[in-house]
């Protein structure tokens, strides 16, 4: 199960979570967010995929980052079409992986997933909330049950160590959990993350790979 840490913001703290080798890191260019993105990005390690999250931007802006910090995933975030996702993955490189975000929640509709399946890499459940995401709490996992995709996808939404048993739990399931995303659990402040409890968890995670 790989490890997706968000919401990236200090040049001298990415170096520092970078050291603990997640298998993505998040840089969020929606203007709106406390963890708005717009320095440099300083030199990671190769094998950690860059990834630039966006909410309802256009082409010019999503590729114009792309080119700029060199992103290796798109995660779009906000209410993007079939259509948008489609051409804006005939438009970038075959290597560059698509994720669309759906927020959820108890009434959450899976039959929505099916027109995105062939048009994206990988889905991202995070909690429905006033926000677009960032919201800070989990939602009812239960609710995965009725996953009826074989599209890996990432788990999002308040993930913090508390959770980690419950991850465990589900992590024996047959659902195609690819990734857990993690964010405002592992804050100092806004953007800023906790490297020692970062890396705790990322033990507890690696445990699932036995």
């Amino acid at each position: 199960m790989k490890l997706k840490i968000c919401g990236m913001k200090y040049p001298d703290n990415i170096t520092e979570v970078g050291s603990l080798l997640p298998d993505y890191m998040g840089f969020i260019f929606w203007e709106k967010s406390a963890r708005y993105f717009d320095g440099i990005i300083p030199d990671l390690p190769k094998s950690i995929k860059k990834v630039g999250v966006f909410v309802n931007q256009s082409q010019e802006e999503i590729l114009s980052k792309i080119s700029k910090y060199d992103l290796q995933a798109i995660q779009l975030h906000g209410h993007e079409s079939v259509e948008f996702c489609q051409e804006l993955k005939s438009k970038i490189d075959t290597k560059i992986e698509l994720i669309k975000v759906f927020s959820a929640d108890e009434n959450f509709d899976f039959e929505v997933l099916k027109p995105y399946e062939s048009v994206c890499d990988y889905f991202l459940f995070d909690t429905k909330g006033k926000l677009p995401g960032g919201n800070g709490t989990t939602f009812d996992w239960k609710i995965l049950n009725k996953y009826n995709s074989i599209k890996p996808f990432f788990l999002s939404g308040g993930i913090g160590l508390e959770e980690v048993e419950t991850i465990k739990e589900i992590s024996i399931t047959n659902l195609p959990i690819y990734a857990i995303d993690v964010n405002s659990k592992f804050e100092i402040e806004p953007g800023l993350k906790d490297k020692n409890i970062l890396y705790s968890f990322k033990q507890n995670l690696a445990t699932l790979n036995i």
